[in-house]
């Protein structure tokens, strides 16, 4: 199942994000993804790890397991590539062993001393807080994005965890408008309007975190995850389901994208198999009675800095 972009391209409506995957790991979730249906890949140069994807996606291709065409590749401008936003992108387009992109992200909307492109460190000042360089402004990041789809480099070009304001700005200064917005959003995060603002406005929501960041955000930055919701837990007795199941197929009837994380094979294909059952209108309502407003990806911790404040 698959969401038609508004540049008439089409992304798959389950992804699998590659965010703190182990390189020694990366090959056989790659191989094993393909080989259960996945054709959505989200990654990013801050992920450290685009060239062992690259080389999973090389073998694929290789042994006839799938075809470029078929799949849906995506990876992100980290921070400090903002003023080099060509390189940075033919540098992931190397190590991921690809032509093209089928979309390439702004990762953050904040532009960051200059690290050297592929160096993707948080850069921080002498105070230990993040080095922003107020020399690059979004509207120029963004038109350097759009000439890499003159290019034929990238077909999609997007932003992530951009607001609705910053979301709004991007449409007023762009030629090339953004196909995707990806943000947070999970039942106990459900940024109802920023949701509603993109779609009105032809941009297609894909959710990062859409488990709620479950064990990994838990250990990082202490956050709760809606997983562990009696009401949810209820929910999947009732359709015979996982509880990721049900909150994935939340997040598939909202018509987001939802790119869930997971090593272990029989996650892996459990979160893919989304597309069999519905849920009422009823339940619907139900889970968007457990709105906490709660954000767990806080980079804040690596940052010294609240970019949300």
């Amino acid at each position: 199942m698959a969401i038609t972009l508004n540049n008439g391209f089409k992304m798959p409506m389950v992804g699998l994000g590659v965010w703190r995957i182990e390189d020694k790991e990366m090959r056989d979730l790659v191989i094993n993804a393909i080989k259960i249906g996945y054709r959505h890949f989200d990654c990013a140069a801050d992920y450290k790890n685009e060239a062992e994807v690259g080389e999973a996606l090389a073998e694929a291709f290789r042994t006839g397991l799938v075809k470029r065409e078929d799949l849906f590749i995506t990876t992100k401008l980290w921070n400090s590539d903002h003023g080099h936003v060509v390189e940075a992108c033919k540098d992931s387009l190397k190590k991921l062993q690809l032509d093209y992109l089928d979309l390439y992200l702004v990762h953050f909307p904040v532009a960051t001393r200059h690290l050297g492109v592929g160096n993707t460190g948080s850069a921080l000042g002498e105070d230990g807080v993040l080095d922003i360089d107020t020399t690059i402004s979004l509207e120029t990041t963004w038109h350097a994005m759009e000439d890499l789809v003159s290019m034929g480099l990238v077909r999609s070009i997007g932003i992530s965890n951009y607001d609705i304001f910053l979301t709004r700005d991007c449409l007023a200064y762009s030629k090339v408008k953004p196909a995707v917005n990806q943000i947070e959003t999970h039942p106990y995060f459900q940024r109802d309007c920023l949701v509603k603002f993109c779609q009105k406005h032809g941009i297609c929501v894909t959710a990062h975190t859409p488990l709620g960041g479950a064990a990994a955000n838990t250990e990082w930055f202490g956050s709760v995850s809606c997983l562990d919701d009696p009401v949810f837990k209820g929910l999947a007795a009732k359709y015979k389901r996982t509880v990721a199941q049900i909150v994935l197929r939340w997040g598939v009837q909202r018509d987001t994208v939802v790119i869930p994380k997971s090593s272990k094979p029989e996650r892996l294909e459990e979160n893919f198999q989304v597309f069999d059952f519905e849920l009422t209108k009823e339940d619907m309502d139900l889970i968007k009675s457990l709105d906490k407003k709660h954000r767990t990806n806080q980079p804040a911790k690596f940052w010294g800095i609240d970019l949300y404040a």
